[in-house]
Parts: structure tokens; sequence; C-alpha cells
């Protein structure tokens, strides 16, 4: 009887765009995003109420290149959280990895 190896996935992640594939039953499939999209724009925006990665970030992208940190405060405003540019790229392969969770049917939710 074979062994059935558990699926591998691959994240590229991009300064502009990022994508995920699987590699499952000797082949490689990129995924589409929750936009119907097999690349995700490298983006992270904060709305009052939501983080935002990907498309709808995209969307809601102004120039935020004036500081060394991005302020986001929290719904209500009873906090303000202070980000780094690096600490945004990191939210980008995790929401690459739900993408390949989702795909791929498991529901690992954080």
């Amino acid at each position: 009887m074979p062994v059935q190896l558990a699926p591998a996935i691959g994240i590229d992640l991009g300064i502009t765009y990022s994508c995920v594939g699987v590699f499952q039953h000797g082949k490689v499939e990129i995924i589409a995003n929750d936009q119907g999209n097999r690349t995700t724009p490298s983006y992270v925006a904060f709305t009052e109420t939501e983080r935002l990665i990907g498309d709808s970030a995209k969307n809601q992208a102004t120039v935020w290149y004036h500081g060394p940190k991005i302020g986001v405060q929290s719904k209500g405003g009873l906090k303000t959280f202070l980000f780094y540019p690096r600490e945004n790229g990191f939210m980008v392969p995790k929401k690459m990895k739900k993408t390949a969770e989702a795909y791929l049917g498991q529901d690992n939710s954080d």
C-alpha cells in the first residue's frame, strides 16, 4: 500500500504580490484567494474596526511612508497599537497560510 504524503504548502512572499501553492497528488496548484485571484497584494491596512490584508487593503491604500511606525487605534479608541512596517509584513504570510488551509479544508483559526 503506497504511503500518503501530507500536502506541502509553499508561499511566494513578494514585495508587491504574494501567492500560495499546494503540492499534492504529484502536482502544484496555485490557490485562489477569497477574491478569486491567484495572487494577493502584499498590503496591510487598518480601518476603525478591522485589519485588512491583500486586495481589500490595497483598495484602502493611502501613503503611509511618512514615519517609522503605523498607529492603529482600537475600536472605541481605548488603545493605540504601533506597528513597525516589518511587523505588518508577517501578516501577509499568515493570510497565505489561511488561504491554503481553507483550500485543503482545514480550519486552523487563530
